[in-house]
C-alpha cells in the first residue's frame, strides 16, 4: 500500500484530502490486518459518485424484476422472461450484464424447481402451475453493474416448496443482520447455514456470492457456509451479494454437461434463492438492489 501524507488526494478518488477521508479507515484495516484478518483492497471500496452509479443501476435492475412479477404465470416461457428482460433493461438505457458473459447466450437466468441457478431461458421450457422459478437479473448502467433474483411460485404451489421458498428469503434477513462495518463475511455465512440447518434444508457450498458495482464479478467470493469471525473483513464502501442457495434435500450439486452452465441439485429436489445486492455503511447497510 503507497503511503499518503495527511495532504495528498484521497486514493478512493473522491479528490479529498487523504487526512480527511479514508486515513482512518486505512489505519482500522491495518490495525485488522495486524490480527490476522483478511482485508479488501482498495480496489473494491467504492466512492460517492461510484455508489450513486451503482444506486442508479440498481434502479433499473428492481423496476425489471418488477415487471417479471407482473407478468409471469403459468404458460409462460423461459424465452418470454428471457425477452421481457432483454426489452425492460434496454428502454430504460441499461444492458443486460449476463448477455455474452463467457458466452451466456441469454439476458437472464432462469432456474426452474431442481434447477439452482444459471438456468438458460428456453423456448421449450414451460411454466407449468406448481412450479418455482428464479429469475436473475443483472444490469450495466452507465458502466455500473446491479445484480439481483427473485422466487416466483407458479399457480398452486405444494406446502413444501412454499416453505423452502419462504425459508430461503428468510436467510436474507438472517444474513442481513450480519452485515455491520468491520465485521466479517464468515459471521453473515455461519448466520444463514444455521438459520437453513434449522429447517432442515441445506446450503449449497460450491457457489456463493461476490463483489459487484465496477465489474459484474469482483472480489470478495462470499460463502454462505462459513464460520463467525472469518472470512474478509465487511469495511464501508465493499458492495457485494447475498444469495445463498438453499436446497431440501442434501447441498450436492452437479453441471450440465450439454450446455456448461445449469446447476441441478445431485438428488432432483428443489432449490430456491433469493439475491439482493448491499453496501456496507458507516452504519450498516443499504440494500442496492432486491
Amino acid at each position: 500500500m503507497k503511503i499518503l501524507t495527511e495532504n495528498a488526494r484521497c486514493w478512493c478518488g473522491s479528490k479529498k484530502r487523504y487526512g480527511d477521508c479514508h486515513k482512518a479507515f486505512d489505519e482500522q484495516l491495518a490495525a485488522l490486518k495486524r490480527k490476522g484478518a483478511t482485508v479488501p483492497p482498495h480496489k473494491i471500496i467504492k466512492n460517492r459518485e461510484q455508489i450513486e452509479g451503482i444506486r442508479e443501476s440498481g434502479k433499473i435492475n428492481i423496476a425489471v424484476l418488477d415487471y417479471v412479477a407482473e407478468h409471469i404465470k403459468a404458460g409462460v416461457t423461459t424465452a418470454q422472461i428471457d425477452l421481457w428482460v432483454y426489452e425492460q433493461t434496454v428502454r430504460r438505457g441499461g444492458i443486460p450484464a449476463p448477455l455474452g458473459y463467457e458466452g451466456f447466450p441469454r439476458s437472464v437466468c432462469t432456474s426452474v424447481n431442481d434447477q439452482v441457478c444459471h438456468g438458460i431461458p428456453s423456448e421449450d421450457v414451460v411454466l407449468h402451475d406448481g412450479d418455482i422459478v428464479n429469475v436473475d437479473v443483472s444490469t450495466i448502467y452507465n458502466g455500473y453493474y446491479s445484480d439481483s433474483s427473485r422466487m416466483f411460485c407458479i399457480g398452486e404451489v405444494s406446502e413444501e416448496k412454499k416453505r423452502l421458498v419462504e425459508v430461503a428469503r428468510r436467510c436474507l434477513e438472517v444474513g442481513l443482520e450480519q452485515v455491520k462495518p468491520w465485521g466479517f463475511l464468515g459471521d453473515m455465512g455461519q448466520a444463514i447455514n444455521d438459520f437453513a440447518r434449522a429447517n432442515g434444508y441445506s446450503v449449497v457450498r460450491e457457489i456463493g456470492g461476490h463483489g459487484v458495482g465496477l465489474e459484474f464479478h469482483e472480489e470478495p467470493w462470499v460463502s454462505y457456509v462459513s464460520k463467525r469471525g472469518t472470512e474478509m473483513v465487511m469495511a464501508p464502501g465493499m458492495c457485494f451479494t447475498i444469495e445463498p442457495m438453499v436446497n431440501m434435500g442434501g447441498a450436492g450439486v452437479y453441471i450440465d454437461d450439454d450446455n456448461g452452465w445449469t446447476i441441478y441439485t445431485d438428488d432432483g429436489k428443489p432449490s430456491a434463492q433469493w439475491e439482493i445486492q448491499v453496501l456496507v455503511t458507516e452504519e450498516g447497510y443499504e440494500i442496492l438492489a432486491r
